[in-house]
């Protein structure tokens, strides 16, 4: 199998996933705007395809990460990075642009979203050392991890 059309395919995975799941945000937020201006069937028609789209989201998602290849650990790391990468780099770029724009708005919504990545960072971090524990699976690799990110967390709410 030619290795460009794997990672081609992975690419297009991730969008589609990407895609489906801001669909299935976005059918959610116009029916429940719709409920509130009267139009209950509308809203309606926006929940059920914004069902099917979760459903299409998961079916991607199944090939990014089979559920065979999952375990807490790793899916708890996942979440880790994910929103360590939120709160280090994403939001701070987008509070970055959006202050050169004077945009108070976004300004404020991005360092809402900072502060509750990371806590959400925290949250499955604290799950994961818990995991481990129970699980008696925590390596020494995936101890340095989590040890690293508690400590960065740890650095950013001193100063």
């Amino acid at each position: 199998m030619n290795n460009k059309l794997v990672l081609e395919t992975v690419n297009n995975l991730e969008s589609a996933f990407a895609g489906e799941s801001m669909a299935n945000r976005k059918y959610l937020y116009f029916a429940k705007q719709c409920r509130k201006l009267g139009a209950i069937e509308i809203a309606e028609v926006f929940e059920k395809t914004a069902e099917q789209e979760t459903a299409h989201a998961h079916g991607h998602l199944e090939l990014l990460f089979p559920p065979k290849t999952l375990t807490i650990e790793n899916m708890l790391q996942m979440a880790i990075d994910g929103e360590t990468h939120e709160y280090t780099e994403m939001y701070p770029n987008f509070r970055h642009t959006a202050l050169q724009e004077q945009n108070s708005s976004a300004v404020k919504e991005f360092d809402e979203q900072i502060e509750e990545s990371k806590e959400h960072a925290q949250t499955f971090n604290t799950l994961l050392t818990k995991a481990a524990k129970k699980f008696g699976a925590l390596t020494k690799v995936e101890e340095r991890h989590a040890n690293r990110y508690q400590d960065t967390l740890n650095n950013i709410k001193k100063g």
